[in-house]
Formats: C-alpha cells, structure tokens, sequence
C-alpha cells in the first residue's frame, strides 16, 4: 500500500501526490521473525517510552541496512524505517468489527506492562 505526499515540499523535493512511502502488514510467523530482525537492528533495546497505554509500540531503524540479512542496492539508496506494532488478545475483534461492534472489558484489553513483559520473554528485549 502506498502512501502519497499530502502536500508539497520543495526543500525536500516532495511534490503533492507523490507516492512517498510504503506500509506493509504482517501477520503470526512472518511478523515475528520480522521484529526479531528489527529488534536486533537497535540492538535488543526499546524505550518505555515507545509503549501506549493499550500496549502498542513503535520504534524507528536509521538504516535499513542494520537489519541482519539485508543487502545494500545502490539503485535504492538507503533509507530508514518505523516500526508499529498492534497487539491484542483474541476477542478484540469484536470491538473492531463492522457487523454487531461490542465494547471490551477493561480486564480483557492489554496493558503497557503486559506488552513489555511479552517482548521481554518472547524476543528477549531490554525495556530501558
């Protein structure tokens, strides 16, 4: 999915239109051996700071070319990248969905320190 320029820019070249980024989902193994790269990439540290309240978090890469496996290609450049990532626990479609949307218990949506320790056990991350 592309995303286009919403306004010009000419210090940065940036016309309106322009297609100026890129968004990609991923989802269960590909997502995980993903962020176990990207995690690697800041060398196995996140900022509490990087949590919301709902336990979502984002970080950011410089280089695209700090992710293990990555080949630099010179036609590309090198550019850097954000990192957002959405959890929550079965059942939360049901507050998204289009067809009879439901409210959530609070007990049943996920808390920072709940995401913190996942990250923590699962990809052994350091939260500074």
């Amino acid at each position: 999915c592309k995303r286009k320029a919403k306004q010009t820019i000419r210090d940065f070249g940036i016309r309106k239109g322009e297609p100026i980024a890129c968004l990609v989902t991923l989802r269960k193994e590909k997502a995980r051996d993903f962020l176990k790269k990207t995690f690697r990439a800041v060398d196995n540290k996140l900022s509490k700071r990087s949590f919301d309240s709902y336990g979502n978090f984002s970080f950011g890469i410089k280089e695209h070319i700090e992710i293990p496996g990555t080949k630099y290609v010179p036609e590309l450049g090198i550019y850097g990248m954000d990192v957002s990532v959405a959890l929550g626990r079965l059942g939360y479609r049901v507050k998204r969905r289009h067809r009879a949307k439901s409210k959530i218990g609070a007990d049943h949506l996920l808390t920072a320190e709940e995401a913190m320790l996942l990250i923590k056990d699962e990809f052994e991350v350091e939260i500074v």
